[in-house]
């Protein structure tokens, strides 16, 4: 008897989130310029806790308690924080051993949005090989949760749903109803040959070069040079790979 599929969707906003909450959910929170890229690269980098807050309210809170603080809206670093929202901010030496508190324009919104869920982890191309070998492993259905932008949708964001999707749909272990999924699909197969070349039309890419914060983007695009699975849970985001929960 043929073995049951589990489902699979993408959730392109987190306007229309309500639409595909389930409490059965594994959820792969999706930020790849560059919350998601930036909390990979912070946990493979040796921080102790990374705690996601949803607003500036409770990072500067957090703040006031002593914590380090990385924060941006839009780009700019909040005035008390101690640093933004690139990768290249998570270095070894800053953030190894240290408890950060991390709050973005998009991406940690998400993650507390979906707390509900079986399970909250985050997805990026820095880890993607990992997190679809886990994800198989698991035997329940999938959401990837695109960030987004303030809510409208996302080319980056949709382009790695695809990436994960493709690979997740090939296990056989899936099936999908799912028109977000064929798109992220479509998206996918037209950007694979040259993904750096096809997120130069990215907005958020102009958005980052506007600043001249872009410098992290090709770094965003690489594929599992962070092997980790972060995962919300007890209020903060863990390494379940480290802590053997695989």
């Amino acid at each position: 008897m043929e073995k049951t599929k589990n489902r699979l969707e993408v959730c392109l906003s987190p306007a229309i989130y309500d639409k595909h909450a389930d409490d059965r959910n594994i959820v792969v929170i999706v930020d790849i310029l560059r919350a998601t890229s930036s909390i990979c690269a912070a946990i493979h980098n040796g921080v102790k806790n990374l705690i996601p807050v949803a607003t500036v309210d409770e990072a500067r809170a957090m703040k006031r308690q002593g914590y380090m603080v990385a924060s941006e809206r839009d780009g700019y670093v909040l005035d008390f924080a101690d640093f933004g929202n690139s990768p290249f901010n998570f270095t070894p030496e800053i953030v190894r051993g240290k408890d950060i508190v991390y709050s973005t324009t998009n991406g940690t919104r998400c993650i507390h949005m979906a707390a509900h869920s079986k399970a909250v982890v985050i997805g990026a191309f820095l880890n993607l090989s990992v997190l679809t070998d886990w994800l198989l492993s698991q035997n329940a259905p999938v959401l990837i949760f695109c960030a987004s932008w303030k809510d409208r949708f996302s080319l980056e964001d949709t382009v790695f749903a695809g990436a994960l999707a493709e690979r997740l749909m090939e296990s056989g272990k899936f099936e999908t109803i799912c028109d977000a999924v064929t798109a992220s699909l479509d998206l996918w197969q037209l950007a694979q040959p040259n993904l750096f070349g096809y997120m130069q039309k990215a907005a958020q890419k102009t958005r980052l070069a506007s600043k001249g914060l872009d410098d992290c983007i090709e770094f965003c695009l690489t594929n599992d040079l962070c092997p980790v699975i972060p995962a919300f849970r007890d209020e903060k985001l863990v390494d379940i790979l480290a802590n053997g929960d695989i």
